[in-house]
């Protein structure tokens, strides 16, 4: 079982995380640079956030229909949890790939959500962008600025048909499916393989769920 996912670091590190996915993919738009696309719409979602009674009073099936909504739509899953996985993705079925999919998901939106109720007086401010216009891979960095200290947050955005889209998030250094969740889903891989890995991120979200099916 995963147990560095709800340290206190952890849940800063999504946090700030959920924060930038909810500022930066509200919204689809392969026409503008993404460090403008960030510029756009983060005023407008923090706002939603801040301004919801609902939300800040910490309405969790609202929350989830806004990450739904906002934020998952905008994340290539896909390409995350491959990098997450790590190797042994190339090796897997594609019922697992997708049961992986599912279950990382899942894990994700119930966390992102819990994450979101914490958005108070947070701004994000974006630092100096460099990429070519013709770019479709990038980095765009960040800075999330509220009463404590600020976090750094890096994250990379893929130009694809629908929009550019998010694969990794570099929070206070450490990217999250490339270094955080790959150190954790390792050992478990290396134990029990693919299936281990999806059981337990099946029995992880069940947990965070009640204990409901």
């Amino acid at each position: 079982m995963f147990k560095t996912f709800m340290t206190p670091l952890m849940t800063r590190f999504v946090a700030a995380a959920s924060l930038a996915a909810a500022c930066t993919f509200a919204h689809g738009d392969t026409a503008t640079a993404p460090d403008a696309f960030v510029r756009q719409v983060s005023e407008d979602v923090i706002d939603t956030v801040k301004s919801d009674k609902d939300i800040q009073s910490g309405n969790l099936e609202k929350i989830r229909a806004l990450v739904e909504a906002k934020v998952m739509p905008h994340v290539n899953f896909s390409r995350m949890t491959a990098i997450a996985v790590g190797r042994p993705w190339r090796a897997a079925s594609d019922a697992q790939k997708q049961r992986l999919q599912d279950e990382f998901k899942t894990l994700l939106v119930r966390t992102y959500s819990g994450a979101l109720t914490q958005v108070k007086d947070q701004t994000v401010q974006l630092k100096p962008f460099r990429a070519s216009a013709e770019d479709t891979d990038v980095v765009v960095r960040t800075e999330v600025k509220g009463k404590g200290d600020s976090i750094q947050l890096d994250y990379r955005l893929e130009k694809s048909g629908s929009g550019w889209k998010i694969y990794d998030v570099n929070v206070l250094g450490v990217w999250l499916a490339d270094t955080s969740f790959k150190s954790q889903f390792a050992p478990v891989i290396s134990s029990s393989g693919i299936d281990g890995l999806i059981t337990n991120l099946a029995d992880l979200n069940k947990k965070a769920a009640g204990g409901k099916s």
